[in-house]
């Protein structure tokens, strides 16, 4: 068969011309001949992954070019191009293939490709420019998740920028299309309806405690009677896929009314590709097929009539406590379970059984949210960085992520030594860019390929990931006691309690991060080089570096300042021997204290020498009311040791004293330095009540810049106040402006008795004189300043020294007050001078009568 074949060459096989997408081949291939792109809506089972692909591909629109037919799992990859070749009657891996980890099905000649999202980021990686692809068509983009974000954003990047001729097609079973047409800019819109019977959809009556596979087995035979065709059983996991199987397949003997004439098939996206292409095959026999989400949208079950939904999903959320993404149990949206039920209807009407209640369902989330918003955003960072993109934030997205995600993001790679500050890839992140694995884990096994201890890091990468194989009973085990005792396992002890499910899970996940290093899967042997895997733990766990308080203590204080306490297998990991340092694997950051649940001694001796600084640090000792320095060694920003320096003045020595007066200057000037405080209480009195003579205000800056002026030459407080804080007062006026302060606010006054009173000036309080009432015999009104517009405040004192009376109209007062204040004050003070008429008598500086 040629390349290139008539237009009616698609309906050689009727079935899939039969299709609902069939009625808009025309339009999408009008416009990709035009390089328009097209983002098509159409909803699963309306043939879009079959159809549009194979026409582009017989109608030759692409010019020989390639065909990537981009899809979210292996699964859906595999048995798309299985599909294809068999409708194109081409034998599968010659014109059509397809592409997914660990396994390729290609050829030179292959024209159509079927490949995963992560193949298709990493040949952009090796081939920017994708310079032999003719079209890329990004299928079930309505997932949208982080990688194919990413890939949308590279291949309009590519189209805007260099390549103008690439065609692209964007399809979606449920999104909405106008963001993607408006994203792309030049974009054409078109929908198909589909094709779909009527589903009766069945809610629980209400919320069980049961585990779903008890739900599920409750519910199956009611299924089984209500239709004809096969069953969609959608559980969360692959544990849960197998322990429904286990009830299933006990069912009769257990009488449970669910018949024998059926065959079971497990359905989920690791499985052996037999397995799957099993599962899509015809069968004489009715099929109950328990499935994880990947029969959501991915692939489409010829046959189904009946589901049910366990109304959950593991959903990749980033987890704080490990660092890393981990799969939690949530719960589906509403839009993901339409989609489930609607596989009941692709061929007759059917039924959908929802294992939660109604009113449960109208509250859950309309539409599941883009991974960007809720993904640790550290992969997509170190793929953007091997494009060369040095800012995440200018990256063409969608969806653009937070300024403080890529933020973090950017500090985890600079931290593994995957980038510079700049955003430029480095050697190791270059390294680690080519294991299709979160950067954690692939720093981690990049440090382990260089001590060659694969093997050994692929059992512990495994277990940090998966659930924890050992039983709950006996005391907790370290890391690296679990990696001793599960090795001792899989080599035949049979005295070590597991789950073996859970064992087998690591086993798998071992496995693949082997053949990810390029290695063949190797036993471990009877020795683990724990010393080396510590090693390889601090090349991924660099921020985690924590140092205990004390040599006995559990406590710890972890880069970043935050403090920490080992528990449990943590506290077991170094009991025998603790050291002063250790790496925190898996935290608990909710107490006040995170508690560490998984840690590993290091030695001093492996930190990295380039994030180790020593710097000499100034402090402020409130005992000594001095600054005291020393000589600080840290690791990023763990003190690691100290010793005490001389402190000499410097510009960091004055900031710390600076920062210990603070805003409080006026009570470092009243202890020491009163003419200053004088000064600067004169000026802003002035300030206040004689704006006119624009004298300018001694503010809250200019006296913080007197201060730092003064901090310079000095180390404690004391040295700071006996700086000539007065003369740097002075110095900000010029010579007619301090004339003018000491006129119209004068430091001091000459009262009748001769002697020279100081005045008092408080912020927002009048100026004020104490004064004995004998001084200002004589006097007939109060004294102003300002220019007469302010009257002192005068504060009459008796021989005691306490003011007897506080007025500011003195003329009043010896009308008035005198009198009675006289009479008091001679009958407790009778040696004292207290004439009739005080405007007439003289005045007196120490109250006794003046001799003639």
């Amino acid at each position: 068969m040629s390349d290139s074949v008539s237009g009616d060459s698609v309906s050689r096989d009727a079935g899939a011309l039969d299709l609902p997408v069939a009625e808009c081949l025309d339009s999408i291939l009008a416009a990709a001949a035009e390089s328009i792109p097209v983002v098509l809506k159409a909803p699963p089972g309306a043939g879009k992954t079959t159809l549009v692909p194979l026409a582009l591909l017989q109608r030759n629109i692409v010019n020989d070019g390639e065909i990537l037919l981009i899809q979210p799992r292996r699964l859906a990859a595999r048995s798309a191009a299985a599909r294809l070749a068999h409708l194109d009657h081409s034998k599968l891996g010659s014109r059509i293939g397809y592409h997914v980890r660990f396994d390729r099905c290609t050829s030179p000649q292959s024209k159509l490709i079927a490949m995963t999202t992560g193949m298709l980021l990493r040949r952009l990686n090796d081939d920017p420019l994708l310079e032999n692809v003719g079209c890329v068509i990004l299928d079930e983009f309505h997932e949208r998740s982080l990688e194919i974000d990413s890939a949308l954003g590279m291949l309009h990047r590519i189209r805007t920028t260099l390549r103008p001729e690439l065609k692209l097609i964007v399809m979606s079973a449920t999104l909405a299309t106008e963001p993607i047409v408006q994203f792309l800019g030049d974009a054409v819109s078109i929908q198909s309806e589909g094709r779909a019977y009527p589903v009766e959809v069945i809610h629980s009556p209400h919320l069980s405690k049961q585990h779903v596979d008890v739900q599920v087995i409750e519910t199956l035979p009611e299924a089984l009677r209500q239709t004809r065709g096969h069953v969609l059983i959608f559980l969360p996991g692959v544990g849960e896929i197998r322990r429904t199987r286990r009830m299933i397949e006990s069912a009769q003997s257990e009488g449970i009314a669910i018949g024998s004439d059926y065959v079971l098939h497990e359905l989920y996206g690791d499985m052996a590709a037999a397995a799957q292409d099993a599962v899509l095959a015809p069968s004489s026999k009715r099929k109950i097929i328990l499935s994880t989400n990947v029969a959501e949208t991915s692939v489409t079950i010829p046959g189904v009539t009946a589901v049910i939904d366990s109304g959950l999903a593991r959903v990749m959320r980033f987890n704080p406590a490990v660092g890393l993404p981990v799969l939690r149990l949530e719960p589906i949206s509403q839009a993901a379970a339409e989609q489930r039920a609607g596989r009941a209807g692709r061929t007759e009407a059917g039924v959908c059984f929802r294992l939660w209640p109604l009113a449960a369902h109208r509250s859950r989330r309309l539409h599941d949210s883009p991974e960007i918003e809720r993904a640790d955003f550290s992969t997509a960072a170190l793929m953007l960085a091997g494009w060369g993109e040095r800012d995440a934030l200018d990256f063409p997205w969608i969806t653009p992520p937070s300024e403080e995600t890529v933020d973090q993001a950017k500090q985890l790679l600079v931290s593994l030594g995957a980038i510079d500050q700049r955003g430029a890839l480095s050697p190791v992140g270059d390294r680690m860019l080519k294991l299709p694995l979160h950067p954690r884990i692939a720093r981690f096994l990049v440090a382990a390929d260089d001590l060659n201890i694969v093997p050994e890091a692929a059992l512990v990468a495994a277990l940090l990931s998966e659930r924890n194989p050992f039983r709950s009973s006996g005391p907790s085990l370290s890391l690296l006691d679990q990696v001793e005792k599960l090795n001792g396992y899989l080599m035949g002890d049979s005295r070590v309690d597991v789950d073996r499910g859970a064992v087998k899970q690591i086993q798998r996940v071992a496995s693949q991060i082997q053949r990810i290093m390029g290695q063949s899967k190797a036993a471990l042997g009877n020795h683990i080089d724990s010393t080396a895997v510590r090693q390889c733990l601090l090349a991924a766990y660099p921020d985690r570096v924590a140092r205990r308080r004390a040599a006995d203590s559990d406590r710890g204080v972890m880069v970043g300042g935050r403090g920490v306490q080992l528990a449990g297998a943590a506290r077991a990991s170094d009991s025998a021997s603790p050291c002063e340092f250790f790496v925190c694997v898996d935290v608990d950051d909710r107490g006040s204290e995170a508690s560490v649940r998984v840690a590993a001694p290091i030695e001093f001796e492996w930190l990295d020498a380039s994030m180790i600084r020593t710097v000499d640090e100034p402090f402020y000792d409130t005992a000594r009311r001095a600054v005291i320095a020393r000589r600080r060694q840290y690791f990023r920003d763990l003190l690691l040791k100290e010793s005490p320096i001389e402190c000499q003045p410097s510009p960091e020595v004055a900031a710390v004293l600076a920062e210990a007066v603070g805003g409080d200057v006026e009570t470092l000037l009243r202890d020491h330095g009163e003419s200053a405080l004088a000064l600067l209480r004169r000026v802003r009195f002035l300030h206040t009540w004689v704006p006119e003579l624009e004298i300018p205000k001694l503010d809250d800056a200019a006296v913080q810049n007197v201060l730092h002026q003064l901090c310079q030459s000095c180390t404690s407080l004391a040295q700071l106040q006996r700086s000539p804080w007065l003369d740097h007062f002075r110095g900000l006026f010029d010579y007619p402006q301090q004339q003018q302060i000491d006129r119209q606010a004068p430091q001091r006054i000459t009262v009748p008795s001769g002697n020279s009173i100081k005045i008092e000036y408080v912020e927002g309080k009048p100026p004020a004189m104490h004064v004995k009432l004998q001084e200002l015999f004589g006097w007939t009104d109060t004294p102003r300043i300002a220019g007469g517009k302010v009257p002192l405040q005068l504060h009459l004192l008796g021989p005691n020294r306490r003011p007897q009376q506080i007025t500011d109209d003195l003329n009043s007062f010896w009308k008035t007050t005198y009198s009675v204040v006289r009479k008091e004050l001679r009958q407790r003070y009778p040696k004292h001078y207290w004439p009739e008429d005080p405007l007439s008598a003289k005045a007196t500086h120490n109250g006794l009568k003046p001799r003639d």
